[in-house]
């Protein structure tokens, strides 16, 4: 005979700091939250050396650091963390029907509330040095972590309007910004190209792309090839800036719950509802716009006043509604 499937009041999958604030919120709530830390504990910012824009750290944090304090948090208030990965689930229709989501394409579990935190995940050139060196000055993030590099020579590789919005941010507290475009021309917008090419301290390389990061410990030097020509070229950096994209990491949802095109999950008005009653999404999976801690950590929050007011809902009788 089979044991008895689990089930529990809210499932929140994913531990970043969204995960991990709506696990902190719906514990005092008392909505004995279940997290899934998924493949990788405590999200992005465990690939970060330095946070120094996160509210509460004068002398800022490092980013491993701070997600064991978040967990911490979150299990003082009697949040149960599990590491494993959502690898499937059965969302219900109905206002009041419970959630079925398999843990490591084995165990089943049942959940009346789920607040998604999956976060998405930065592109990368996926080149050799520059995995070796993410965190030692190999970068996703200007906003995050361009201020470690004011007053340096950095580069930044892509096309789009994120690379240039970017390169122009560093431009405001980096001695020079070499922006590498694979292409003949930039994808992003006029306005945005308009943008880049009026500061000084920018300069745009066309048909260009990495062929070596340099640097044993931290980063060095950068070896650009150039894709039309073969020919090779070295500059002395000590940051560089991949911004090629991200994919929001809701693969798992798709043909249950509503996302635009790039997979980022819609939600409703300013709340954190999905289409479907009691299912909640917060943070970097429905957050193509600002992407960074303190925004994902307050989406977090509403998620679960969001599932604590749905549950709420349900679990008053009808004629004490009326």
């Amino acid at each position: 005979m089979s044991a008895p499937i689990e089930r529990i009041k809210t499932l929140i999958i994913g531990s970043g700091p969204a995960g991990y604030t709506a696990a902190i919120y719906a514990a005092r709530a008392d909505l004995k939250p279940v997290v899934y830390t998924g493949m990788e504990p405590g999200g992005q910012l465990t690939t970060t050396t330095e946070v120094d824009n996160f509210p509460g750290y004068p002398e800022g944090i490092d980013g491993p650091t701070m997600m064991v304090q978040l967990q911490q948090q979150a299990e003082r208030f009697g949040t149960e963390v599990r590491i494993g990965m959502i690898t499937g689930i059965e969302l219900s229709d109905e206002v009041g029907g419970i959630h079925t989501a398999t843990v490591d394409n084995d165990k089943k579990i049942e959940a009346e509330t789920v607040i998604i935190s999956t976060g998405a995940s930065a592109k990368y050139l996926n080149i050799p040095s520059e995995q070796r060196l993410r965190g030692g000055g190999v970068s996703a993030c200007a906003v995050c972590d361009g201020f470690f590099y004011k007053g340096q020579d950095v580069a930044i590789v892509g096309g789009g309007d994120t690379a240039a919005e970017e390169a122009s941010y560093l431009a405001n507290i980096c001695n020079k910004v070499t922006m590498l475009v694979r292409k003949d021309h930039m994808r992003a917008s006029k306005a945005m190209q308009h943008r880049v090419n009026s500061l000084e301290n920018i300069e745009v390389r066309y048909n260009t792309e990495v062929d070596e990061v340099l640097g044993d410990q931290v980063v060095e030097g950068l070896r650009m090839v150039n894709n039309q020509t073969g020919e090779k070229d070295d500059i002395a950096i000590t940051g560089l800036f991949i911004a090629i994209g991200h994919t929001p990491n809701t693969s798992i949802f798709k043909g249950q719950l509503d996302m635009d095109e790039t997979g980022y999950l819609i939600t409703k008005g300013k709340s954190t509802k999905t289409n479907k009653p009691g299912v909640f999404a917060c943070g970097d999976s429905q957050d193509k716009e600002y992407r960074q801690a303190v925004t994902a950590a307050g989406t977090g929050c509403m998620a679960a006043l969001d599932a604590e007011r749905y549950l709420a809902t349900i679990e008053t009788p009808e004629e004490e509604v009326a």
